[in-house]
């Protein structure tokens, strides 16, 4: 099955105040990640991270490489973090299967030559996100499930962001180079997630949105925290965030989204916030 790919150039920041609707869109979402029976991915040049989705409904579905890697395979100099956003699926790394439920993730670091994706039920299909990101040490594979999280719990009812963090991939769970992923969930009656807003020039990140309610929708805001944009996005979309620009959303309904990062280190602490009152 040939890969479903497309290539994304980082953007200044100065050009970006000028670009419209169309423009935003087209450079920083990522849309239709998830099809039955296909493999896609956008690769950014925002340091080299890879954002994808499989949805194995047939036939288990290889990660295969892509031109823009130069390599034999796609894990070759690359490590990734795999998470689940649908019914269960099965994750085959090596000669090694690991089962993944939904919001369970996998970390399958640098050398691993085949892994493959499928579903428990090929009419109930997985939905599996993935980040990778360039490595430079080979660590092992790890399954992380919600109950091997990190967790924080943050925000209030008072304030409509109640949330609590899990950490899955991180450098405190498992080991990693680069590659950073967890899920954030809104509770019932909360729709901001990450206030205050903040920027770290050190890391980009990628945000996607899942369990977004049919009919509701997610204002995902970007962009400097004195010159503001904002992106309209569905259910299992992705945004790509450029290391000097805000990740912030509030939505519609309460929602969960997966985070993940890239970049020059692995403190998640290594933040500079912007308070509400200051954002333009």
């Amino acid at each position: 099955m040939a890969v479903n790919y497309e290539v994304r150039y980082a953007t200044n920041p100065v050009d970006f105040k000028k670009y419209d609707t169309d423009r935003i869109r087209n450079d920083f979402l990522v849309r239709d990640l998830m099809v039955a029976g296909q493999l896609k991915m956008v690769y950014s040049h925002y340091d080299r991270l890879i954002v994808g989705g499989v949805v194995p409904a047939g036939d288990p579905v290889l990660l295969e490489t892509i031109d823009p890697l130069k390599a034999d395979y796609f894990l070759e100099r690359r490590e990734i973090g795999i998470i689940n956003v649908g019914a269960p699926g099965i994750i085959e790394v090596g000669g090694n299967s690991y089962e993944i439920k939904k919001k369970e993730a996998l970390y399958v670091g640098r050398g691993t030559k085949v892994v493959k994706f499928k579903s428990a039920d090929k009419d109930d299909p997985a939905h599996f996100y993935f980040n990778s990101a360039p490595a430079h040490k080979e660590f092992p594979v790890s399954k992380v499930s919600l109950a091997d999280a990190e967790v924080v719990e943050l925000g209030s009812l008072e304030s409509s962001n109640a949330r609590k963090i899990n950490k899955l991939i991180v450098s405190s769970v498992v080991n990693t180079c680069q590659v950073q992923m967890g899920i954030t969930e809104l509770q019932t009656g909360s729709v901001w997630n990450t206030m205050p807003a903040h920027v770290h020039s050190r890391r980009m990140e990628a945000y996607f949105y899942f369990d977004v309610p049919e009919g509701q929708s997610i204002c995902h805001y970007m962009g400097e925290p004195e010159e503001t944009r904002h992106i309209w996005m569905a259910n299992e979309e992705a945004v790509i965030s450029p290391p000097w620009s805000i990740h912030s959303a509030s939505g519609t309904s309460n929602y969960s989204f997966i985070w993940g990062m890239a970049g020059e280190n692995l403190d998640y602490a290594d933040m500079d916030s912007a308070k509400p009152t200051e954002l333009k």
